[in-house]
């Protein structure tokens, strides 16, 4: 049996954890020093107790860039087998972390089944599954139900909770004394809102934070502290009710710790390019060097059918500024529930992103394989391509679309490619074109 709560804990006592190890190895970093940045807090390990099928994973500094992908259902969209077959791509593409965001009925059967079969990290927004577990509108919903509901999760397993704890009185003086375009966009925070001005009352996950800290604390569970004011258009970005509520995540985060509970810190979702960089030191400055979660950016407003493009632009910049965990954006934002072709697609534009930002930062071995497609292309070696492709059915698909007459080349440049051509000159022999030798 363990003698700590959680990684935190164990980390402070000097603890290197079996979960410690299996990240150091993914990591290609010594043991030691990771457990020195689990108990600093800049890495978090999510890690519930009752997540038996987890393969452990990382996220903050000096570690690869994570992404995440956002699946559920919802009172339109009610389909769990498609669901899931959302879940077997995510993992099939290498998702480190899956999000069930589902919305309607009782929703923990399809939870439990995510958890027992996933190996990556699940996390969820209690908030949104409130009303259909409890089964109350939300002005009769109180602050010692919001608890259940965490609880609940936790026990089932969950690895990291988004909870909207920063939106609390302050931050919402800040955000109706300025104003905005498009005003509160996230789900969970605009229903926090919602209830505060309904009741008349404090932001319960703020008012009984210590409560929920023990809740998470007793399962090992990180703590995703939600921005519920973040902006929803690039207008609103780096505003008074933004930086108000980072202010208290700052505070929250560092609370959090002090309990052994391990925080991820969530950041905006729509930013112009050219505050980005900015916004991820402001983050880093004001959380403690907290690892950073963040949405997009997307990086402009009129791209809707496109969005996973616009968010991968704007997550390679946030993430070679600092950002450590990127949630995907599909090419249904902002339009639809998602479909397969949509989770794929922002699956990709994600990991895309990702692994540049890796590039830039330097994290060890993250050009190894850009090296090795490198080799395969000098030696015009198709296979190989296919191997290392992100997605090898689809690289594979397009070559074999229009096979060129001679397999050394592709149907784009033919005899006429730069690579053979070259090749050919340094092995000593003559390009021709016009006959064959």
């Amino acid at each position: 049996m363990r003698n700590y709560k959680t990684q935190m804990e164990a980390a402070k006592k000097g603890i290197i954890t079996p979960e410690m190890k299996t990240v150091a190895e993914k990591e290609y970093m010594d043991a030691e020093k990771l457990r020195e940045k689990v108990e600093e807090g800049c890495v978090c390990i999510p890690a519930n107790i009752n997540h038996t099928a987890l393969s452990a994973e990382g996220i903050g500094a000096g570690l690869r860039t994570k992404i995440n992908v956002n699946l559920g259902i919802s009172g339109d969209a009610k389909d769990y087998d498609l669901e899931m077959q959302k879940v077997d791509m995510s993992i099939k593409f290498g998702a480190e972390a899956i999000m069930d965001l589902s919305n309607y009925g009782k929703t923990n059967t399809f939870r439990r089944e995510l958890i027992a079969k996933s190996p990556a990290m699940i996390g969820t927004v209690p908030m949104y599954d409130a009303i259909g577990y409890l089964e109350k509108d939300l002005l009769e919903i109180t602050a010692e139900d919001f608890l259940k509901v965490v609880r609940a999760h936790a026990e089932e397993g969950v690895d990291f909770m988004t909870i909207h704890a920063g939106i609390n009185r302050r931050a919402v003086e800040a955000f109706r004394r300025e104003g905005r375009k498009m005003n509160i966009v996230s789900r969970g925070g605009s229903l926090l809102f919602a209830w505060m001005m309904m009741t008349g009352n404090e932001n319960p996950f703020y008012e009984f934070y210590d409560d929920v800290l023990e809740i998470l604390r007793e399962y090992d569970v990180t703590i995703s502290l939600g921005d519920a004011l973040r902006p929803g258009c690039i207008d609103d970005s780096t505003d008074a009710g933004q930086v108000s509520e980072l202010i208290e995540l700052g505070a929250l985060t560092e609370r959090a710790w002090a309990k052994d509970v391990q925080v991820m810190v969530e950041g905006p979702g729509h930013m112009a390019m050219d505050e980005i960089a900015a916004n991820m030191k402001l983050q880093k400055r004001i959380c403690h060097n907290a690892p950073f979660y963040v949405l997009g950016p997307l990086v402009t407003d009129i791209a809707p059918g496109y969005d996973h493009i616009t968010s991968a632009i704007g997550g390679a910049i946030a993430a070679a500024s600092g950002a450590d965990f990127l949630c995907y954006v599909t090419p249904a934002e902002h339009l639809r529930l998602p479909d397969l072709s949509d989770v794929k697609e922002g699956i990709i534009a994600s990991r895309i992103a990702a692994h540049a930002a890796d590039i830039a930062k330097g994290v060890p071995h993250a050009r190894d394989r850009d090296n090795a497609m490198a080799a395969a292309r000098h030696e015009v070696d198709w296979d190989k391509m296919f191997e290392l492709a992100l997605d090898p059915e689809k690289a594979r698909a397009y070559f074999e679309s229009c096979p060129p007459e001679d397999r050394h080349t592709c149907s784009m440049c033919g005899k006429m490619c730069a690579v053979r051509t070259t090749n050919m000159i340094l092995e000593g022999k003559e390009v021709t074109f016009c006959s064959e030798k």
